[in-house]
Order: structure tokens, then sequence, then C-alpha cells
């Protein structure tokens, strides 16, 4: 299992970015699960006026899916370092097809996460999955690719 110490040290992320809060399932080197509650505390509640409509607070489908890559990146990292490798670099969520949003997350709800890496290819990782909240689909996304690029080719310069 990865405890949240572990977790903290495979993938890059760190408050208020880190949307993951426990694997409640490893099963490597190509599935895991994870959750993540959503809280009113969320930085993108931040702002939200009092009086505002309940979809306001509907968990935005980007952070969603950021949460959910995430799971990917905590079971790509441990079979990096399972290869007595480490991470190099920036881990990026590049593209993704077949995203379903079936319905809003709010604040109390816990998401959990269900990732599968299809496959490895050098350094990226093709990924498909779903995620629930109790026993309900709430979104599901086909296909999606992430890659590590080392830090000195991230830059914001066109």
């Amino acid at each position: 299992m990865i405890d949240y110490a572990e977790l903290r040290e495979l993938i890059p992320h760190a408050h208020p970015i880190l949307l993951v809060d426990k694997v409640l399932d490893i099963a490597p080197p190509d599935r895991i699960t994870t959750a993540k509650t959503v809280t009113g505390s969320e930085p993108c509640y931040a702002g939200i006026a009092p009086g505002a409509p309940t979809r306001a607070f509907a968990y935005p489908p980007a952070l969603l899916m950021e949460s959910w890559g995430q799971g990917g990146a905590l079971l790509w990292m441990r079979h990096v370092r399972s290869q007595a490798r480490e991470r190099n670099g920036g881990l990026i969520l590049a593209a993704a097809r077949g995203m379903e949003f079936r319905r809003p997350v709010y604040p109390g709800d816990t998401l959990r996460h269900e990732v599968r890496i299809d496959q490895f290819v050098g350094d990226n990782v093709i990924m498909s999955g779903e995620s629930y909240v109790d026993d309900e689909l709430v979104s599901k996304v086909d296909y999606a690719i992430a890659v590590m690029r080392p830090s000195d080719e991230l830059t914001w310069a066109s």
C-alpha cells in the first residue's frame, strides 16, 4: 500500500493541488484505486458569495480529472521506482479522449478513482478509468496519455 508520506514522495504535487487523499488499492503495474474527499474548504470555492445556488459548488470537472490523473501518476511512479529509476522531470496529463461527466460532485462527496495503465511507452503512459461517488459512476475516461518531460524542457516561452 502507499501511505500519505510515500504519496508525497512519488509525485511532485503539494497543497493545494495534491488531489489524492488515500490509496485504497494498488495492483502494480497496471491498476490503482484512490480516494479524494471534496470539502467546502477547497480553494476552488473561495470567493463564492453567500446565497450562491447549489450548482456554484459543483466540483470543477478539470479538478476531478486532475485528481483521477494523479492516481495514475502514483501508479506510474511506483512502477518507475520498481525499476530502480527516479522521476526525471514534470508529469503532464497531455491529452484525453472519451471523457464523460455524468453528474456533478459536491462538497461532502468522496471520489473513488479507478485508474488502469493500459500501456507504458518510454516516458509516457496510456491510461483509462472511472470515478465514482459511492457506487455511482460520475465520470469516465476512455483514453488519456501522460508524459514525463525533463524540467529544463518545460518552459512558458514559445
